[in-house]
Order: C-alpha cells, then sequence, then structure tokens
C-alpha cells in the first residue's frame, strides 16, 4: 500500500437544496441521467445523499495513488486532474488529463486498487461517490447505470485515440479539438481555454519530444488556426484544425 492519500476527505455536505427541489452542479458528470431523463424527488435524493464534495486541493496534491485501495470514483467540480503511471526507472507516462465534469478512477473497477496516479494541476474541487454504494444504487436506477456505462466507454474510447500511427500535427489538432468539444460539452467555451497542463505534460500525453509539440504550436500560429499567449489558447479557425484532427478524432 502506498502513502498517498485517497480522496482527503472534507465533512459532508449537501450538493445543492434550495428548500425545494435538488439542484445538481452543471458540471456535474451525472446531471445528464439526473435531469434529462426526469428523475423523481426520491431518485434525486438517493443520489445526492451520496455526494461529499472534496477540496480544494493544491496544484500537486494527489487524489490517490497506483496501489492504493478503490472504494470511490469523483467527479471533478472545478480544475483539472491528470492521470498517469511511473516505470521502474522512474519515468512518468501520462494517461489523461480530466476536466470539470469528467470522471476519474473509472479504470480501478475491475481491481481493488487504483492503477495509476491522480494528481491535481490546478486548485481543484471534486464530489466523491463511495462506488459500493453508488453500483448498488444504480441496480434500481437504469438512467444511473447506463450513466456509468457511458463514463467507462468514453475512457476506453480516450485511452485508445493516440495508439495509431498519426502526425505530429494529426496529434496536436486532436488534443485541441477534443478540449474544445470537451469544454464545450459543460457550456464552456470551445474557442477560448487555458492550458492547464504543462507542456511537459501535453507531449507525454502525445508521445512526443516536448521541442515537437511547441513547433507544431508554433506553426499553428503562424498558419492562423490558433492564438497562444502563455497557456491561454485561442481557436481562430476551427474547421481546418477540425479537418486536420479528423484523422484521429475520426468524427
Amino acid at each position: 500500500m502506498s502513502s498517498g492519500v485517497v480522496f482527503p476527505r472534507t465533512d459532508a455536505s449537501i450538493l445543492a437544496d434550495d428548500g425545494d427541489a435538488l439542484n445538481f452542479c452543471s458540471t456535474c458528470a451525472f446531471s445528464q441521467a439526473c435531469l434529462s431523463e426526469g428523475m423523481d424527488k426520491a431518485s434525486l435524493m438517493d443520489l445526492h445523499v451520496l455526494v461529499e464534495h472534496v477540496g480544494p486541493l493544491k496544484p500537486g496534491d494527489h487524489v490517490f495513488r497506483e496501489g492504493d485501495r478503490f472504494d470511490a470514483i469523483a467527479a471533478v467540480r472545478a480544475g483539472t486532474v491528470k492521470t498517469y503511471v511511473t516505470d521502474r526507472d522512474g519515468r512518468e507516462q501520462v494517461l489523461g488529463f480530466h476536466l470539470p465534469g469528467e470522471v476519474i478512477g473509472l479504470n480501478a473497477i475491475h481491481g481493488e486498487h487504483y492503477p495509476c496516479n491522480a494528481v491535481a494541476l490546478d486548485t481543484v474541487m471534486l464530489c466523491r461517490f463511495s462506488f459500493p454504494r453508488i453500483a448498488l444504487l444504480a441496480t434500481r436506477l437504469p438512467n444511473l447505470q447506463q450513466q456509468l456505462f457511458r463514463l467507462m466507454s468514453r475512457d476506453i474510447g480516450v485511452a485508445s485515440l493516440f495508439a495509431g500511427d498519426h502526425s505530429a500535427d494529426e496529434r496536436m489538432a486532436a488534443f485541441l479539438i477534443g478540449l474544445s468539444r470537451r469544454l464545450a460539452s459543460r457550456g464552456f467555451s470551445p474557442r477560448r481555454f487555458q492550458l492547464t497542463m504543462s507542456r511537459t505534460d501535453i507531449a507525454n500525453y502525445l508521445r512526443q519530444a516536448p521541442e515537437t509539440v511547441s513547433r507544431v504550436l508554433r506553426r499553428f500560429e503562424r498558419d492562423g488556426l490558433v492564438q497562444i499567449k502563455q497557456r491561454d489558447v485561442e481557436i481562430v479557425d476551427l474547421p481546418r484544425l477540425e479537418a486536420i484532427a479528423l484523422a484521429v478524432l475520426r468524427h
């Protein structure tokens, strides 16, 4: 067992309650299952009592470490969480970046321990769900069960995105378009956002050298596809960038 902290706990608190109806966070990973499918008040309350707010976590704080015992999944409410593994020589391999509304810990469901590390890249707030309890609740709430399956399927799809033989331009375009679409799905701007991860982390994730990432971003700027100021990104020509990303994203 590692010495890492598994989902640091705060006092359990309600997600939201206006005294008459439960209003879930707009970025909640389960909001679609709850609200668009018309869950009744009792069903919402059943899910609501499982939620525990965690945070704020500071940059560099670990949510969990590889080998920690699995007992919960968590939805990112604010900030960005990086997942990664480290080989025997201490080399890091970035597995993904998790944004508000996305879930971490799903890849631990098949085993009893987390197979990777999860670390906050900036100030992070989480909603923690006891997995044994939410799995039990899902057996009688089909919409919740379907949402869990959708989240797991998305994780599998994202993990395989950069497995093919793609060019550096295609990989970077797919990375930017992927971020754009994920943020847009949660109500954020699809064209203007901040890269909360370092260029080194991006390069690691895309399986490229850091200098390659910098070179491609400079070329994208020169070609009028994007504008970048430090970590702030503006996608100037979304259709052209999507066309370059098509080989990786496939749609």
